[in-house]
Formats: C-alpha cells, sequence, structure tokens
C-alpha cells in the first residue's frame, strides 16, 4: 500500500513542484477510500488558490491519427522552444479493456515523458467516465499549482470522454487524417462543432497535397456551424509530427485563441461556469454514492432489480420505492 503522508507534507510537496509528490496527491485523490477522500479534500483546498494560471488544451483524434506522436512533437517544441512547464493528462474509461491509451504506454512518448518541464499521467483503468473524469479535473489543478503553465487533457475513449474534456479545458482540439470526405461522413457533428481548432496530421511524404485538400474541406465544413459563444471561428491547420512542420502554428493558434477569448471576457466567464458545472457533477455523484451506500437501499435493490427484470414493476415504481427508504 502507498505511503500516505500528512496534508502539509503532500501541500508542501505540490506547491514546490515536486514531481514524486504531485504525482503521489493524483494518486490520493484518485483513490476511493473515505479517508483518502478526506485527505484529497484538505489538499485540494489548500492549493487550490495556487491553481488556474494554466492554459487547459484538450486534444481528440479519430483512430490512427497519430495522437501520442503529436503530442509528443507539440509537447517538445513548449518545453524546448517555449520554456513551458507541461503536464499531460488522460480521460480513459476504457483502458482496462483496451490498453489503448498513449499514456498507459509512456514508451510511445519516451523523450517527453523523460524532460524535467514534462508531467505525464495515465487516468486510472476500469472506473466509470464519471469517476475518470473527476480524478482528472483533480489532477488538473494539482499540477496547475505545481507549476506546470499548459495542460494536455487527452481523450483515449470514446463517445461521451470528448464531452467530458471540452467540459475541463479552455481550447478543444481535433486531430484528424486527409482524405476528409470519408473523415467528415464519420465523425460525430457534435464533436466538429466543439473544436476551436483541427489540425490534418501526417501531411508530409507526399501527403501535403491531400492534407491541404482536406484543410479546404475541413474548413468549408466548420463554416457552415453557427459561431461559438467565444465568438471564434475555428481554424484548420496541416502538421507533421515526424518532420515539425506546423507544429509551432498550431501552438500560436492557440495563444491566439486564448488572446481573443481573454480580451471579450468568455476566457474567464467559460471557467466559472465549468467549476459551476463541477460544483453540480460532484454534488450528484456524491449523492448517487453515498445512496447506495446504504444498508436498506443494498437490501431492497436486489429484488427490486429481478422484479424490473421480470416486468412486475416498472422501473419508475421501483426507483420511488428506493428513493422512500
Amino acid at each position: 500500500m502507498p505511503k500516505r503522508f500528512s496534508p502539509t507534507e503532500y501541500i508542501d510537496g505540490v506547491l514546490a513542484g515536486n514531481r514524486v509528490m504531485l504525482s503521489r496527491a493524483i494518486t490520493l485523490v484518485e483513490s476511493t477510500l473515505p479517508s483518502d477522500q478526506d485527505l484529497a479534500r484538505q489538499v485540494l483546498d489548500a492549493v487550490l488558490p495556487h491553481a488556474g494560471h494554466s492554459v487547459r488544451l484538450g486534444i481528440t483524434g479519430v483512430p490512427g491519427v497519430g495522437k501520442s506522436t503529436f503530442i509528443e512533437a507539440l509537447g517538445r517544441h513548449l518545453v524546448r522552444e517555449q520554456g513551458k512547464r507541461l503536464a499531460v493528462l488522460a480521460v480513459d474509461p476504457s483502458s482496462q479493456r483496451s490498453g489503448g491509451s498513449i499514456l498507459g504506454d509512456k514508451t510511445r512518448m519516451n523523450e517527453l515523458a523523460a524532460h524535467p518541464q514534462a508531467f505525464i499521467r495515465p487516468s486510472p483503468a476500469g472506473r466509470s467516465l464519471g469517476g475518470v473524469t473527476r480524478s482528472t479535473r483533480e489532477a488538473l489543478a494539482l499540477c496547475e499549482a505545481a507549476g506546470h503553465d499548459v495542460i494536455f487533457v487527452e481523450t483515449v475513449g470514446v463517445g461521451q470522454s470528448e464531452t467530458a474534456v471540452h467540459g475541463m479545458v479552455d481550447f478543444f482540439l481535433l486531430l484528424m487524417l486527409a482524405g476528409a470526405g470519408d473523415e467528415l461522413q464519420g465523425i460525430k457533428k457534435g464533436i466538429m462543432e466543439m473544436a476551436d481548432a483541427v489540425t490534418i496530421t501526417k501531411a508530409d511524404g507526399g501527403n501535403e497535397q491531400a492534407a491541404r485538400r482536406a484543410r479546404a474541406e475541413y474548413q468549408n465544413a466548420l463554416h457552415l456551424f453557427p459561431l461559438a459563444a467565444s465568438q471564434w471561428s475555428p481554424v484548420v491547420t496541416t502538421s507533421s509530427a515526424l518532420t515539425g512542420a506546423g507544429v509551432p502554428e498550431v501552438w500560436q493558434v492557440v495563444e491566439q485563441y486564448v488572446q481573443h477569448a481573454q480580451a471579450n471576457g468568455y476566457f474567464q466567464q467559460r471557467r466559472q461556469e465549468q467549476n459551476l458545472h463541477w460544483l453540480h457533477e460532484t454534488i450528484r455523484e456524491a449523492l448517487e454514492t453515498r445512496f447506495y451506500a446504504r444498508p436498506e437501499v443494498a437490501g431492497s435493490l436486489p429484488e427490486l432489480r429481478r422484479q424490473v427484470m421480470n416486468g412486475t414493476k416498472s422501473a419508475f415504481g421501483a426507483a420511488e420505492e428506493l428513493l422512500g427508504l
């Protein structure tokens, strides 16, 4: 069992930027043990005034897009050329089944993982999406308090995880491949609408012309969507993680967006809305956990589930009975 430290040891270690203590503090907030959760709350409350000063960048992409290679290329640019301190977090509700996380296999991000200015953290496997996103949100705050001024939040699972990540970042980047006609058919409209920028990856090795065509197709598609609340028009770029071409330009787009959103007040408004959203999500999750932990609910639930499955009791009636216990 990992060693537990005092609240002061966790707090001082995180605020000093100690990577080992930061990692242990994240393990603490991921724990479901009541004693660990109490300690985690003390640590989070203490470090929260030191958080909130990073740029939070959500990154998602279709399978085969080269997400891990792109993240490493952009990360290297930030820590080497920009002097940034970078943290990379994942939202991966399916990692226990598929092992598909780039972060579950850090060997694919060797150079970035070894850089003293970078911190890479896998998401916990085998938990519900709600639990993973809660711990990722708290890990994000810890990383900010530890002095990381850019946070990548990467989606690994599909579907709901993109929406969850969009709800905790400032800027949402969608990675796509050339051959846009096919991908435009396959990708969900909702994900396209969430994107603040799209970058066409693998624009190298004779694929440059196809990437430029894809860029034009995506730009045209994005113009069909109504303007977002940020009043920002999504940008489409091309990039090659292999050669580095176009990678610095992606970061320039992020910086332009942040300046734009800060100037019109949307940046802070969105942060405040996200904080309120996570308050309500935390309340909902805590109520659900406490409800199912009640002995009378645990005792009655199996029989009520059987009745609902057999059609002898309605789901509404069963729920009302449980809520009345």
